[in-house]
């Protein structure tokens, strides 16, 4: 049984490009969850529900003030969001703090989705120029000796084997991280919800009267 560097080396110079992949994929997975574990640990929701509660009784400088020196990713966008609310409607606060907040949880996916299309292409690409090499030997000596093409075929087939191995490998944690990105989307959404609704409720209060026509 050919150990690992046998059939690395076997399976031709496409393998370099394959191993590339491999080992970017595997940083970019080492790293986004080392992210999401820091993420889940610095989550308060105590702080959150605080911040709601004050914002329901109508005081959102309280609400910023509770947010001071947190490093939780919801708690983030409310303060940011309440913090500008004099510059830009409540909303529009709310929108532009979460696409910062989740542009974090979004990093290094696109890597993981181009590695998970490309490697078994590499691959494929592998053993459609292994197995051109070896039905070129048809026409040579080495027609005498059919395991020389038969061989030849398997060691091409080695680098499809490959790249199909790194893209699955990847598509799982992919997967995961995606699942995690879509629940720190709803965390937000949920949370922006409620503090737009007391918001409205405070604009609507504030406002001065309109005056009535003659």
């Amino acid at each position: 049984m050919p150990n690992f560097v046998e059939l690395f080396h076997k399976g031709g110079p496409i393998m370099w490009p394959i191993l590339a992949c491999s080992l970017i994929a595997l940083t970019v997975v080492l790293e986004r969850f080392i992210f999401v574990v820091t993420e889940m640990v610095r989550r308060q929701p105590r702080v959150v529900d605080s911040m709601l509660d004050a914002v329901e009784q109508s005081d959102p400088a309280r609400a910023v003030q509770l947010a001071a020196g947190s490093r939780d990713f919801v708690v983030r966008t409310l303060a940011a969001a309440l913090a500008h609310r004099g510059e830009k409607s409540v909303s529009s606060a709310l929108l532009r703090a979460a696409e910062q907040e989740l542009a974090r949880y979004n990093r290094g996916l696109s890597t993981l989705d181009t590695i998970i299309t490309l490697a078994p292409l590499l691959g494929l690409l592998g053993t459609v120029t292994g197995m051109m090499n070896s039905f070129g030997m048809l026409g040579g000596t080495e027609l005498a000796a059919p395991s020389a093409i038969t061989g030849g075929i398997a060691e091409a087939l080695i680098a499809t084997a490959f790249g199909l191995a790194v893209a699955i490998t990847a598509l799982i944690p992919f997967n995961y991280l995606n699942a995690r990105l879509e629940h720190a989307r709803r965390e937000i959404q949920d949370a922006a919800a409620h503090i737009e609704i007391h918001a409205e409720r405070l604009a609507r209060q504030t406002s001065p009267p309109v005056p009535s026509q003659p």
